[in-house]
């Protein structure tokens, strides 16, 4: 046990010094000219101001939920619930900050070699920052939880329901402190994603729905005063954002393995179906030691790239070889993980009592499976939204047909794109499960993000070529820079693509392996677990949950469109008020945009981030936990077509504007009505693949955390329990 902790510490220490060493490798690199430094500074000072208003609000609410936690729970879970928010913030700081200060530096690489491979390992340096932070901190703090909470309280030795709380109420100690450190990375993660997500796309449908279908002028253009807000929200929507997205994926399908690892020991002490303590203390660390694997296996595919004397002009062949070198190596490290662990344990208890039915290999296999699903999910969105494939190429030129078949087309696309990545998730929990039980589910959500680190890396390299071409444009530099930076950007989309398709089918896994915790929970050791869907409280709490993504989609979307709405008229109102803005001789105000997508974001970011919170312990304690069980099953079922729908879609719209753009479609570049219409197609998919898709991955699993802390609450105290008791 003690060299399984060590090695967690290793490699979370390993990705930190790495990710410091990235750091000053491109802080060290030249900015370029004045005019790049400047724009860059102005970037960097709005990511700041915004990241500090938002961190403001979200103490406030991690002290409130803290304070909750430890009067209804155990003040360990709220202790915990501060490390993993600290956790969480501080990833996502570090990546803004990476992001700010690696763009320019991609910039004036681009302009000093005039070359993609070399522009490509400047940009995928930047992204590997937020990449290690991400699995690095996720991973120290877990080790924290476990070394404070586990060994040193020793509640990873209590098996029972022994505590006993200020109310009275009994928990599992380490399950429940868990539940406290996955809860509070959820909570930064959504407030990131949603607050994040409204500045950026407002922002960025600002910009492009007056600069360019209305003034005709290019993306990025300096004249545009909502340009520098753009660029400032690529860092606090698509880098912050995704950075604690993911890292709460993280944590969330280790802790749902932990976590269930313990009630199915309740279960077999309950059944005598011969699960021994020795067998629960390795299913509660194969999941760590098999991230711990993952995160060094990263380090070595990201060195790979950055240490390689030549890089392809392919950029999204470069990547995938980090990507695929990095799955590779889990896949076979994770075998000799599981021989090691679980060797000399009786099979046909492992079979009985876990479920396990391919011996010490099944968890291996299980997670093995959730890293192929993952490949698979990744593939099938790199099909939806590269141009490279058919439905995007085909969706590019519908546009020549007008705006309004443009968009039906990119919602047609969306549509039929769901149904491939569902066969694959139906498949990963069936096989999944049959090799491993309940518990191989979970390992398959871990196994999906075992190699977060250079998923987040592939993916936050995105932004960064993205504000690279935005300095370009605004530093008037060669066009061949800007043709070298949009190269990197529209690979930059497909890779964000993939990465919200590992965060949405890795967030259903999870949330499925939480919801069997969840139901453990209520239930009495040794009993069936089984939610009756046709039970009228169970299908009520299915429909209503099966609304919520819909409701705070809604939320988001009214959220973008109002602040949207406000930059248009800024916009337009400094186009006609400012003298000379559009011949170039006038200076636009930047920082009244700037100041609208900060102070509309953080307005409008508040109700939707709640909904999640309170929505399922509201009804806990109103119709009890069966009600909330079919709440959880129906927002998640819900959520996941939602938000595969909306990032494909919103990714296809994206990258077919992006191909008009090169000129590749004689007669229909740039201020052509062709054009125009991709614009709008895009402008449509916006708050979809950045806002809407990328938010509902959090908002079913901080729903299923926030329902397995408070459940064993509201089961012994809710209004339906004391009405039906009252009225005999």
């Amino acid at each position: 046990m003690q060299l399984a902790i060590i090695l967690v510490a290793f490699a979370a220490i390993l990705a930190l010094v790495f990710a410091a060493f990235n750091f000053t490798i491109v802080k060290r690199m030249p900015e370029g000219t004045d005019r790049m430094s400047e724009i860059a500074s102005a970037i960097r000072e709005g990511a700041n101001a915004f990241i500090r208003y938002e961190y403001r609000i979200l103490i406030i609410v991690v002290a409130v939920v803290a304070v909750v936690l430890a009067v209804v729970t155990t003040w360990h879970a709220a202790i915990a619930l501060i490390i993993g928010s600290t956790m969480s913030g501080t990833a996502g700081f570090v990546g803004m900050k990476i992001a700010t200060y690696a763009n320019v530096r991609v910039s004036n690489r681009a302009r000093e070699t005039e070359d993609v491979g070399e522009t490509v390992k400047v940009a995928f340096r930047g992204g590997s920052v937020m990449g290690l932070s991400v699995a690095g901190c996720a991973l120290l703090g877990l080790f924290l939880v476990y070394l404070i909470f586990g060994i040193g309280l020793g509640q990873a030795a209590e098996t029972e329901a022994a505590y006993v709380n200020l109310l009275g109420l009994h928990f599992i100690p380490f399950t429940m402190t868990l539940s406290g450190y996955a809860l509070g990375c959820s909570i930064v993660a959504m407030f990131n994603r949603v607050g994040g997500g409204i500045y950026t796309k407002a922002a960025d449908m600002g910009a492009d729905l007056v600069g360019k279908t209305e003034a005709h002028i290019p993306e990025d253009d300096a004249r545009n005063p909502a340009t520098i807000a753009d660029n400032v929200g690529d860092n606090v929507g698509d880098v912050a954002g995704l950075g604690a997205d993911l890292l709460e994926s993280f944590v969330g399908a280790i802790a749902a393995g932990i976590i269930l690892a313990y009630h199915m020991f309740l279960q077999s002490s309950a059944l005598l179906t011969g699960m021994t303590v020795d067998m629960l203390q390795k299913c509660v660390l194969f999941p760590m030691i098999f991230v711990s694997i993952g995160l060094i296996s990263c380090c070595i595919g990201i060195a790979s790239l950055l240490f390689r004397k030549r890089i392809s002009e392919d950029p999204h062949r470069a990547l995938n070889s980090a990507t695929y070198l990095s799955a590779a190596l889990t896949i076979v490290l994770g075998l000799v993980v599981s021989v090691l662990l679980f060797r000399g344990e009786d099979t046909a208890i492992l079979k009985t009592a876990l479920g396990f039915h391919a011996g010490i290999f099944s968890p291996w296999l299980a997670a093995a499976v959730g890293v192929i699903a993952g490949v698979l999910i990744g593939a099938l969105a790199e099909y939806y939204t590269s141009i490279d494939y058919q439905p995007t190429y085909q969706l590019s030129q519908t546009a020549k047909q007008g705006p309004a078949l443009t968009v039906t087309s990119g919602l047609a696309l969306g549509m039929k794109s769901c149904m491939a990545p569902c066969v694959v998730l139906g498949f990963g929990i069936l096989i999944s499960y049959f090799l491993s039980g309940t518990y191989g589910v979970a390992m398959a959500a871990m196994g999906m993000l075992s190699f977060v680190a250079v998923t987040v890396s592939v993916d936050t390299y995105g932004p960064i070529s993205d504000n690279a071409g935005g300095i370009s444009e605004n530093g008037h530099l060669d066009p061949k820079v800007r043709d070298i930076t949009d190269t990197l950007d529209s690979v930059g989309n497909t890779t964000a693509a993939i990465g919200k398709g590992f965060a949405i089918g890795s967030g259903a896994l999870a949330a499925m392996a939480l919801m069997m915790s969840y139901l453990y929970s209520f239930n009495e050791a040794g009993t069936d677990l089984v939610l009756n869907m046709v039970t009228p409280m169970v299908l009520a709490g299915a429909i209503a949950g099966a609304a919520l993504p819909f409701l705070f989609s809604g939320m988001l979307i009214d959220a973008v469109s109002k602040v949207a709405g406000t930059m248009v008229e800024e916009v337009r109102r400094q186009f006609r008020e400012i003298p000379g803005i559009l011949e170039g001789k006038g200076r636009p105000d930047y920082t009244s945009c700037v100041t609208i997508s900060s102070r509309g974001a953080l307005r409008e970011m508040r109700m939707p981030s709640l909904i999640a919170i309170v929505i399922p312990v509201a009804c806990g304690f109103i119709f009890g936990p069966e009600f909330v069980g079919g709440l959880i099953i129906g927002a998640t079922l819900s959520a996941i077509m939602i938000a595969i729908f909306a990032g494909n879609s919103g990714g296809a719209w994206d990258n077919g504007k992006k191909y008009i753009e090169t000129g590749a479609m004689e007669g229909h570049g740039k201020g052509s009505p062709t054009h125009d219409a991709a614009v709008v197609g895009d402008t449509v998919g916006d708050p979809l693949k950045d806002t809407v898709g990328p938010s509902l991955d959090i908002f079913i699993k901080i729903m299923s955390t926030v329902s397995l802390v408070a459940v064993p609450v509201f089961a012994n105290v809710n209004l339906v329990s004391l009405l039906s008791g009252f009225f005999g």
